[in-house]
């Protein structure tokens, strides 16, 4: 393991936690829900959640990704069971990819590719940084929203929610 990615690796395990805490409240009675006609399904967004570190690791270890060959419409999982396996195996695969990498291939170009038309070229950690973690916690977002709308209690992410205070019971130091 490069000691460049480890930064990354500790990132991705601590998010995983707060990941599989979201995933863990969505209702299973609830997976063709939806806001809005436009929005996606809860069911379809939980599982993009959970399957996003895995999918971006498999299109990290590619030189490119031709985005005109890809289906962009999430999948529905069979039953909320689903979720955190799908998460458990993606943030492995993440762990594992991040590992391979050696500041040379962290930093080798990556393509975002629609056909022959180039949409963007940055890092192999830019890659990492941007589609990986920032896109997944964009979506993770929508799905805490989405808890709400149902009124189901959000887990606290970053600090407390207005249903779980993990500074509850801290001790005084």
């Amino acid at each position: 393991m490069s000691g460049i990615t480890q930064p990354f690796i500790s990132e991705l395990e601590h998010e995983a936690k707060s990941t599989r805490r979201v995933l863990e409240r969505v209702p299973a009675d609830k997976l063709d829900w939806q806001p809005h006609p436009k929005s996606m399904k809860l069911g379809q967004l939980a599982l993009h959640v959970a399957n996003l570190p895995g999918a971006f690791a498999r299109m990290g270890r590619l030189e490119s990704f031709d985005a005109s060959q890809a289906n962009f419409t999430p999948p529905m999982p069979q039953s909320v069971d689903d979720l955190v396996p799908a998460l458990e195996t993606g943030v492995a695969d993440a762990r594992s990819f991040l590992s391979e990498l050696d500041e040379k291939s962290a930093f080798a170009p990556w393509r975002f590719m629609h056909g022959e038309r180039e949409l963007m070229t940055l890092p192999r950690l830019g890659l990492v940084r941007t589609l990986m973690f920032n896109h997944m916690y964009h979506h993770r977002g929508q799905l805490v929203v989405y808890l709400r709308l149902l009124d189901v209690p959000v887990p606290s992410v970053y600090g407390p929610s207005a249903d779980e205070n993990p500074f509850a019971n801290a001790p005084v130091v």
